[in-house]
């Protein structure tokens, strides 16, 4: 998960963990692109309006980096309600996207949809 707020942070970790993910969390975009970096994740959860390194830098860097790795599903979560927003996200690399506040039906529909039945991957 890749979310600048801590109450956002709180309430999407809750229901990660409510509903049996694990999960690691980075503060900005530059950190998303490290912790894949380093790691394997079942998908990443990313907000799009960050410090340091947006999400739409971060899933086009990750794209980047993939090189022969499996492609990670980035799901967006972001304020932006536009069509506009949905397109930009989906062009920077990401390939769903879900509106602020989160809901958490929409939510968990997105990551069954992009996880495999019974997996807990690290999101």
């Amino acid at each position: 998960m890749v979310e600048d707020n801590p109450t956002n942070q709180r309430v999407v970790g809750l229901l990660l963990r409510k509903w049996g993910y694990r999960f690691d969390a980075a503060d900005n975009g530059e950190q998303a692109v490290a912790a894949y970096r380093a790691g394997d994740f079942g998908a990443i959860l990313m907000d799009c309006q960050m410090p340091v390194m947006d999400g739409l830098e971060a899933a086009q860097a990750i794209r980047a980096l993939e090189d022969g790795r499996r492609r990670v599903p980035i799901i967006a979560l972001t304020a932006g309600a536009f069509g506009s927003d949905r397109e930009r996200c989906l062009e920077a690399g990401m390939d769903d996207y879900l509106t602020k506040p989160v809901n958490a039906g929409e939510l968990r529909k997105a990551l069954q949809m992009w996880l495999a039945v019974g997996d807990r991957a690290p999101v």
